[in-house]
């Protein structure tokens, strides 16, 4: 049987795209290993779907930054390069497909290491410092902006698109209100700052549901250990930490989404035609890219935008009263689109370019 190994991880974005491509590998009769790092977010998304192996390594974060960890992290990278050679020489896999993060990296290089063909996808306009190493191992690139083309050596780069998960197209609204509680028709805004959270998001739409609750329904995935206890009960609002199977009909059910600029998420906005509000992580917390990634939403007319540092409960109210106002207008540029789900090209990519 051909066999594959996936990796990515550190974010939800790392991982979601792998979690697309999935069943369409094993209707072609893959047989799947993940690699990824114990105890994270990952493990805990992959270890739930059947007749996939996960494999934890050690890895480490690669800092632009100082920070203590700067000291450790580095030793880790190495124990995980070194599990990954033995884990990859065991397996036998005929490809390698490798959707970034700092756990992607010794992955990577134990491919290499092994002549197994490795194929990265980036989803940011410009390459993070996890693939910009990671790239250099492997065989092509595919990329979700047309744009990130360029950064690469001609002919190793492949604009696909990015994977996105068939079930999102399948959600039922009236399965999302019920499991949020909405009986009523107000229109519903989708506020999400990632699988991590955003506080300084948290905190402005939790300090405007006395005024958004007037006009919307609100349901909040607020993040980890991110659940306001007060605001259990507070009507028209519902709030998770983290949703993943029933995120299908809460996308449906949503008629704005406030949301981070991660490529993955703003994809899939686009792809159920879901006007968004992006607030990008600024420059202080971040290397840009979803700042880039926005300001390509917003000159594409699919999205507004409203920098972090310019949020306030006013700015941040406005915004999402224009954007529910020009919703149509939104739309119609979203369905003159003519990006699709770019599973096929990667499923492709991924049969060519296996070692068999």
């Amino acid at each position: 049987m051909k066999k594959i190994i996936l990796t990515g991880g550190g974010t939800a974005g790392h991982v979601t795209s792998n979690i697309a491509i999935i069943p369409e590998l094993k209707k072609q009769g893959w047989e799947i290993h993940y690699i990824g790092t114990k105890n994270s977010i990952e493990h805990r998304l992959i270890s739930d779907i059947p007749n996939v192996a996960f494999h934890g390594i050690k890895s480490g974060k690669l800092r632009r930054y100082a920070d203590i960890k700067n000291l450790t992290d580095p030793f880790r990278v190495i124990a995980g390069i070194g599990q990954s050679i033995n884990l990859i020489r065991k397996i036998k896999p005929n490809i390698i497909f490798s959707k970034g993060g700092f756990v992607s990296v010794p992955v990577v290089l134990g491919g290499w290491f092994n002549r197994v063909p490795v194929i990265v996808h980036e989803s940011d306009i410009t390459p993070g410092l996890a693939n910009k190493i990671a790239t250099r191992f492997a065989k092509l690139v595919c990329t979700t902006f047309p744009d990130t083309v360029q950064h690469f050596a001609a002919g190793k780069a492949f604009h696909t698109g990015t994977p996105i998960r068939r079930e999102l197209f399948l959600g039922d609204s009236g399965e999302g209100k019920k499991l949020c509680g909405f009986e009523d028709d107000k229109p519903v805004i989708l506020v999400m700052g990632g699988s991590l959270g955003a506080v300084s998001i948290n905190r402005a739409v939790r300090a405007l549901l006395d005024k958004l609750t007037r006009r919307f329904n609100i349901v909040h995935i607020c993040g980890k250990d991110n659940i306001d206890q007060v605001l259990k009960d507070y009507p028209g609002y519902k709030q998770f930490g983290f949703i993943d199977e029933e995120l299908p009909d809460i996308m449906a059910m949503a008629d704005l989404v406030v949301s981070r600029a991660g490529a993955n998420s703003i994809f899939e906005f686009l792809a159920l035609k879901k006007p968004a509000l992006l607030i990008p992580l600024p420059l202080s917390a971040s290397r840009g890219d979803q700042i880039l990634n926005a300001r390509s939403f917003e000159r594409q007319g699919f999205s507004k935008v409203l920098e972090q540092e310019n949020m306030t409960e006013d700015t941040l109210y406005d915004h999402i009263m224009d954007l529910f106002l020009n919703r149509e207008k939104y739309i119609a540029r979203m369905n003159e689109s003519q990006t699709g789900n770019g599973i096929e090209k990667v499923l492709d990519l991924i049969q060519t370019h296996a070692k068999m």
